[in-house]
């Protein structure tokens, strides 16, 4: 090895180019697959740990106490591993001075201490409750406890209707969510409690089935309609992990692309190599060096940019996924979550070790030539290929640089095939990234209803302020409201909605309520499942909302308010991004809060209507109805866009480098040959003409290669994509290219090979005829 570094050393820095290739590609690679395995592998890890470690419920469960005694559920919960409660249980209304930021009401548990079997409290600010009159909020402590309205240790809690003040003795944390707030079981009787929680851990608990085995088994003997509302740790799980499992997949192809893209390179490259450095081997072998020394030598050339490469990679990956997971679970204590040992270590092994095998065929080749085999083949004339091809080719009417530029490729086939293989890849990758792209803009769209909604009001409510600078309010009823927006030249259609905070039985999620009334169905909204409410204790909920919730259409879910509980069933599916929000109609409303006012009225226009004269007229008839933002497509999608933007543009100009350095051995190996063109009158222009076709007509058969396996990419992506975001793909989703754009799919082959060639065919068109004829 003393002889065998400084040759590899020299051979790396006279390599500039090739060497540069192989680490950027390798360093490119390298990152993606830290980054996919590295999110695979810890994405529910820091979930589980904080979990186990806290001995969270498995399922918390509410039931009715007119139903079911304490004893009772005492009784039927023999079944399960470990039990908590039966705990009295009321949602309670804050009374009306509290601070702005602060909650509306608290679903409140009484409970006697934070330990316990299952939901082991974490109290970190101040202590538990040891008697009537104080209460325990739930508050993670990673999260800043400083914003508006947040409340402190000494806190007076006021709850409404002539209830007790309760003063906030201590911050407890549950990774459960089993509640917002615990007090001593003797304080319940003035909280009037309507439920009672029960808290299980299941010895098998790892699915929904696993989970709803269990829950039948603790509720079997109940009296009917006692199980009030279930929460599943596993609801929980999906919403701390949905994030990082969104951009595995398209990560996971986008790295198994950039290493195969990389060993097609690196095979190139020393093929390349050990052609043109057949009379470096030559004169290594007459120097005493054996043929394994010499083997040696050429994958040590590799080897050394592809291990800086793929460290300079495992070090980008390792940051990039450290942040994402840090994000995504730092509500469960998870702060600096990183990558797991073994990623790292199987990338620094696996990476370089593939690079060295696509490398080693071409380096036995270099072994196998014997020194004066070696140096004749690097000195000698070589007959010409692919013969056959350019004479059939010289008989065709095209330009004779063009046609010599066909026939190039077959002059070496193996070469070719190497540097079509890498196109092709990098059409995939172009195809891919197009079809993602589309999919992501069409759903996003469609989830925010962007271009349904032409213009949305907001009508004020409260009392009349005396400063002309307050808040406007609306002047005329809700139903005059809507008239006058129905009445106004230009309208098509008129929702009227009203937003209201409730919960889900037997949870402590807060969830969103939205009733309408109108022309609901007219503006935006996909059904994707069942039908649309149309009556009275009738939702439609998101997909996502289902997942978490281990829900499906045709299921009856219980809803608090303020104290007050409906039974509403799930009629349909729509398609919208939030899991917290639930669609309703106005007669749900009136069930629920009578007399509700809408807040908001979106209004669909006639096409051609101009909007601000639409609502200059509506203003004119009520001064207190305001113009607010439409939907907004959110960030999240342009965050990935972009991802996937930067990911194919690097793996596009990967290619691209790919093609460069194929250029820069062809024009190298026939620098004779292109002296000769120039001697009988061929022009610089006609030299780049024929060396860049000979790549682009590589480009456009890997882009007719590419363009099926793009879509097949796309088709295997998009709905894991899906699945880790927790939506349903509906196929406008996967139907995204059209032929006109499949067409132009074709010119990004041509395009990848074309600027690959660009540089090395005007640096050869460049070259004079005395500079490359003067060794004959």
């Amino acid at each position: 090895m003393s002889a065998v570094w400084p040759v590899s050393r020299a051979a790396v820095r006279r390599r500039r180019l090739q060497t540069i290739v192989i680490g950027v590609v390798v360093a490119l690679s390298t990152t993606m697959i830290v980054v996919a395995l590295g999110l695979l592998a810890a994405s529910s890890g820091p979930f589980d740990q904080a979990y186990n470690r806290q001995s969270g419920a498995h399922l918390a469960a509410s039931y009715d106490r007119t139903k079911v005694t304490d004893s009772q559920l005492t009784e039927a919960s023999k079944s399960a591993e470990a039990v908590a409660g039966p705990f009295a249980m009321a949602t309670v209304a804050l009374g009306s001075g509290q601070q702005p930021g602060q909650p509306d009401s608290l679903v409140t548990v009484g409970r006697g201490d934070a330990g316990g079997p299952v939901d082991r409290l974490n109290v970190w600010n101040g202590r538990w409750a040891d008697k009537p009159g104080e209460i325990v909020l739930n508050r993670n402590p990673v999260e800043s406890s400083n914003g508006p309205g947040a409340m402190t240790l000494d806190s007076k809690l006021a709850i409404a209707d002539g209830g007790p003040t309760l003063t906030v003795v201590g911050f407890a944390y549950s990774v459960s969510m089993s509640a917002d707030a615990w007090v001593v079981p003797e304080q319940m009787t003035a909280l009037h409690p309507t439920a009672s929680q029960m808290l299980y851990r299941f010895a098998d608990a790892a699915t929904n089935e696993q989970i709803t085995a269990g829950q039948t088994a603790v509720t079997t003997g109940l009296p009917s309609g006692a199980l009030l509302g279930t929460q599943s740790y596993l609801a929980l799980k999906a919403l701390a992990t949905g994030e990082p499992n969104t951009f595995v997949p398209f990560l996971m192809v986008f790295g198994w692309l950039g290493l195969a893209v990389a060993a097609l390179i690196v095979v190139n490259v020393v093929s390349g190599a050990v052609v043109a450095g057949f009379r470096h081997i030559g004169v290594l072998k007459a120097l005493g060096f054996t043929p394994t020394q010499v083997m040696t030598v050429y994958l040590a050339m590799v080897s050394i940019p592809a291990i800086v490469g793929c460290a300079l990679g495992v070090v980008a990956g390792n940051l990039l996924a450290e942040s994402l997971l840090t994000r995504a679970f730092e509500n469960y204590g998870a702060g600096g979550v990183g990558v797991p040992l073994w990623v790292d270590v199987a990338a620094m092994v696996g990476v370089p070790v593939l690079v060295a095998l696509s490398a080693l065929v071409p380096a036995l080749r270099a072994r196998s030539l014997s020194a004066a085999q070696a140096i004749s083949a690097g000195s000698a004339p070589r007959a010409g290929r692919g013969l056959r091809a350019q004479r059939w080719l010289s008989g065709t009417r095209l330009p004779r640089s063009v046609s010599l530029g066909l026939g190039l490729p077959f002059a070496r086939p193996a070469r070719s095939a190497l540097t079509l293989a890498a196109v092709v890849l990098g059409v995939t990758s172009v195809t891919l990234a197009v079809g993602l792209g589309t999919s992501l803009t069409d759903y996003q769209t469609a989830a925010s209803r962007v271009g349904a909604v032409d213009l949305t009001m907001f009508a004020g409510t409260g009392p009349q302020s005396p400063s002309e600078d307050g808040p406007p309010v609306a002047k005329l009823s809700d139903p005059e409201d809507e008239a006058l927006l129905r009445s106004t030249p230009g309208v098509q259609y008129v929702t009227a909605s009203a937003d209201l905070p409730m919960r889900l039985a037997g949870t402590s999620q807060d969830l969103r309520v939205s009733f309408y009334r109108g022309d609901f169905e007219h503006l935006g909204y996909r059904l994707l499942e069942g039908q649309w409410f149309d009556g009275p204790g009738q939702v439609v909920v998101s997909e996502r909302f289902l997942r978490q919730r281990a829900l499906a259409v045709g299921d009856t879910i219980t809803l608090d308010s303020q104290g007050k509980s409906m039974q509403v069933q799930i009629v349909g599916k729509a398609l919208y991004n939030s899991g917290d929000e639930v669609l309703s109609n106005w007669a749900t409303l009136q069930l629920v809060a009578p007399g509700t006012r809408a807040q908001l009225y979106e209004v669909q226009l006639q096409p051609g209507t101009d909007i601000d004269t639409y609502v200059k007229a509506v203003q004119a008839g009520d001064p207190g109805l305001e113009q607010t933002p439409g939907q907004d497509a959110g960030t999240f999608v342009t965050v990935v866009l972009v991802t996937v933007i930067l990911l194919t543009l690097m793996l596009g100009t990967v290619a691209a480098l790919g093609v460069f350095n194929t250029v820069v051995l062809n024009t190298r190996e026939r620098r004779r040959d292109l002296g000769m063109l120039k001697s009988i009158g061929m022009t610089p222009a006609q030299v780049t003409l024929m060396v860049v076709t000979s790549m682009a007509a590589l480009g456009a058969i890997g882009g007719l290669l590419g363009i099926p396996l793009g879509v097949v990419a796309h088709r295997l992506v998009v709905p894991a994509m899906a699945n880790g975001a927790q939506v349903e793909v509906p196929d406008f989703m996967l139907d995204v290219y059209p032929p006109q754009l499949l067409a132009l799919l074709v010119l990004a082959g041509i395009v990848i090979a074309g600027l690959g060639a660009l540089l090395p065919a005007r640096s050869a068109a460049r070259a004079t005829i005395a500079e490359v004829l003067h060794n004959e």
